[in-house]
């Protein structure tokens, strides 16, 4: 898994812009499904001159170049990749196909965990509040461990 998050870094970097800051690698149960494979987690931030529904689009080409399938079934399962866009700048988005923040950035310890490493005093758009207090207020049980 980290080998496909090293791909995925540099694909983005490709075709989506630089790469400024990442976090470490973090390892997690799944979240939302049952699945006897953990999970490893990274936040990217990126430099980009695309907007928002471009950098999705790209996205979801990496995805599929790392052997993502997308399917319409409801609820979560394994896939070898799932990049998310968290944050874009602080602009907020909601339309059918995208919706900045993440919304729910702030129920997941898997995102908040990595996310706080570099960015804790990042402030939620939506929530004004920094991600170390979503991390803090977070009912999340789950557990999240630092990959070695």
């Amino acid at each position: 898994m980290p080998d496909t998050l090293s791909k995925a870094c540099q694909l983005l970097e490709k075709n989506t812009g630089r790469i400024e800051k990442v976090s470490g690698l973090y390892e997690s149960e799944p979240w939302g499904f049952d699945s006897e494979v953990s999970f490893i987690n990274q936040v990217v931030e990126l430099n980009t001159s695309l907007l928002p529904e471009d950098v999705l689009l790209q996205i979801q080409k990496i995805e599929k170049h790392l052997g993502r399938e997308r399917n319409d079934s409801p609820g979560y399962s394994s896939r070898p990749i799932d990049i998310d866009i968290l944050f874009y700048d602080d602009i907020t988005v909601s339309k059918p196909n995208l919706t900045i923040p993440h919304p729910r950035l702030h129920e997941r310890m898997f995102t908040l965990i990595p996310l706080s490493e570099k960015w804790e005093q990042w402030i939620h758009p939506v929530f004004n509040k920094t991600v170390e207090q979503l991390k803090n207020e977070c009912s999340d049980t789950g557990w999240v461990k630092k990959a070695r």
